[in-house]
């Protein structure tokens, strides 16, 4: 896609997902599929599978892959739910929402669990979480976001797990908003569970999450499942056996749309393109916004390529929702702020978004940047 194009949509989603994606990932969901046949679960399912596991890491010998149904959050769960015994005890680093959204399925599910709490513009202190670890050895596992696209910041996930290893601790991240548009080598950064979802940076629809687990951590998780609906190890252990099986009815349409997406994935150059058309898109958006005067919320050194929060303009003038609406008038669809100490505006780069149409959101900006002189 070299020029802008609006082909089935009015507008372009410049949001963290659900994201735009291509025509002919959408055209592969005009095929229905029987959830019982060979050619969806072992040509389909298990091909996914395996792509997922030699995405995330050189050593795929040591990973398995798990899909389960629903929101990303039905994934994250599925894990805090699966993976922690009853006398184990997580940690959650957070500083986000979605960070806060474990600690709430921890609650939930009474799961032992400490928080290590920051603000939504800090950066984890690894000097703190060692302090941490140091002084509660029954801390059984650790959980963190990649990125927390509250604010589009990007924590240090590689050093937090091995700070983590290195107190004999099992690891979670949550790479939602990261996978496939930012290289990692789960192995590599001694990850345990890894979870995310379709309708991310592999540029899919919503319908399934999926957990790239280490096969040893998993197999040991039998009988810990909080839920019937939401055991990883039942469904894990279903997919394995059934040859791509899935216990429920699955999301067949989205799964066959995911596969497309693998494939475009691959077809771009991988995980290193994407990350680079990604960081394009983002450098580009902060480098024209920042000359029409809007400010950042996160210096440069947090940012992640996935999602850029804005500081909303202090003219009393501006209102954002007549801003969000002159936009998608103009074929943009924006977020609203999720930042509870600011007031904030976010905009997405990931999704088959290319700097051609951040430049012209730009002149649109520009155009109905109506509260400034």
């Amino acid at each position: 896609m070299n020029a802008l194009q609006l082909p089935e949509n009015p507008y372009l989603l410049l949001t963290p997902g659900p994201l735009s994606t291509s025509k002919t990932v959408k055209a592969t969901m005009l095929r229905d599929w029987c959830t019982w046949d060979d050619d969806y679960n072992v040509n389909i399912v298990q091909e996914i599978r395996q792509r997922l596991v030699k995405m995330a890491t050189r050593k795929p010998e040591n990973y398995t892959s798990v899909l389960m149904q629903g929101s990303g959050t039905f994934s994250v769960e599925s894990v805090i739910g699966s993976v922690i015994p009853e006398n184990g005890k997580l940690l959650v680093i957070s500083n986000g929402a979605y960070g806060d959204r474990m600690i709430r399925i921890s609650q939930l599910l009474r799961i032992d669990y400490k928080t290590y709490k920051l603000f939504e513009t800090q950066l984890p202190d690894l000097a703190k979480i060692e302090s941490i670890l140091a002084d509660n050895k029954d801390i059984t596992h650790l959980a963190v976001v990649h990125c927390e696209t509250t604010t589009g910041i990007l924590n240090p996930v590689k050093e937090i797990t091995h700070l983590a290893k290195k107190y004999h601790i099992k690891t979670i991240v949550d790479a939602m908003s990261s996978f496939g548009g930012i290289q990692m080598d789960i192995d590599a950064w001694e990850i345990d569970f890894m979870i995310s979802s379709a309708n991310k940076c592999i540029q899919g629809v919503p319908g399934f999450g999926f957990i790239i687990a280490r096969t040893s951590e998993l197999e040991a998780c039998s009988n810990y499942a909080r839920s019937h609906s939401l055991d990883l190890y039942d469904q894990w252990a279903t997919m394995e056996k059934g040859k791509g099986k899935w216990r429920f009815t699955s999301p067949t349409h989205v799964v066959r749309a995911f596969m497309q997406a693998l494939l475009e994935l691959e077809e771009e150059g991988g995980v290193a393109a994407r990350e680079q058309r990604y960081t394009q898109n983002q450098q580009t958006l902060v480098a024209g916004m920042t000359r029409l005067g809007f400010q950042t919320l996160l210096p440069i050194a947090y940012q992640s390529p996935i999602i850029t929060s804005f500081v909303s303009p202090a003219d009393r003038e501006y209102n954002f929702k007549l801003f969000y609406d002159l936009l998608k008038s103009k074929g943009f669809i924006i977020y609203p702020g999720k930042v509870a100490q600011s007031d904030t505006f976010r905009i997405g780069s990931i999704g088959e978004i290319y700097p051609v149409h951040i430049s012209h959101l730009l002149h649109s900006i520009q155009e109905i940047k109506y509260w400034s002189n």
